[in-house]
C-alpha cells in the first residue's frame, strides 16, 4: 500500500509522513525532493506552479509509486491539491494508493509558514494553494490542530 499524506504547504505532511512510515516500517519519500530545479526556482521567486509545471513531476511520482509498491509499500508526502493530481498519482496502480488529508485553516498554516526556515515555498504562495485545493472526498481526513501523537493514532486506526 502507498499512503500519500497530502495538504497545503505547512500542514505537516513531511513530519506526519515520516512518523507514519516509521510506525508502518516502510520507506518515506517527500515529493518536494522530486521537483525539477526550474519548478523550485519558480516557487522560490513567489510564482505558483501551474498544471503544466506539475505534470512531469506528478508523472514521475506515479511511476515511482509502482516501484515502491513492488518493494513493499511506502509513505509519500505530497500536496496533491487537485483531484486530477490525485488521479494521476494513483493511475499507475490498482487500488494501491490511499490519501491522508491534513486539514487546517489558512490562519493556522500561515502562522506555521512564517516560522518555518530553510524551505523554498514562501508564505505568500499559501493563498494560491488554498485556491487550488479541491478537498478530497475519499481520503482519511485528520485535523492539524490535533497533536502529532493524536494524528498518527487516528491515521493508524483508520488504515488498519
Amino acid at each position: 500500500m502507498i499512503y500519500i499524506v497530502m495538504g497545503v504547504s505547512g500542514c505537516g505532511k513531511s513530519t506526519v509522513g515520516s512518523l507514519l512510515s516509521e510506525k508502518l516500517s516502510v520507506p518515506f519519500y517527500d515529493a518536494d525532493d522530486f521537483h525539477f530545479p526550474e519548478s523550485i526556482e519558480k516557487m522560490s521567486q513567489g510564482t505558483p506552479l501551474n498544471d503544466e509545471d506539475r505534470q512531469p513531476w506528478l508523472t514521475l511520482l506515479a511511476n515511482n509509486i509502482v516501484e515502491w509498491e513492488k518493494n513493499g509499500g511506502a509513505v509519500l508526502a505530497c500536496s496533491a491539491l487537485k483531484q486530477s493530481y490525485r488521479d494521476l498519482l494513483s493511475s499507475t496502480t490498482n487500488q494501491v494508493v490511499k490519501f491522508i488529508y491534513l486539514e487546517g485553516s489558512q490562519e493556522v498554516l500561515s502562522s506555521r509558514l512564517r516560522n518555518r526556515e530553510s524551505h523554498f515555498m514562501p508564505e505568500t504562495l499559501l493563498q494560491s494553494q488554498f485556491a487550488t485545493l479541491e478537498i478530497p472526498k475519499e481520503a482519511i481526513t485528520v485535523p492539524i490542530t490535533n497533536s502529532l501523537d493524536e494524528m498518527i493514532s487516528e491515521i493508524l486506526q483508520k488504515i488498519t
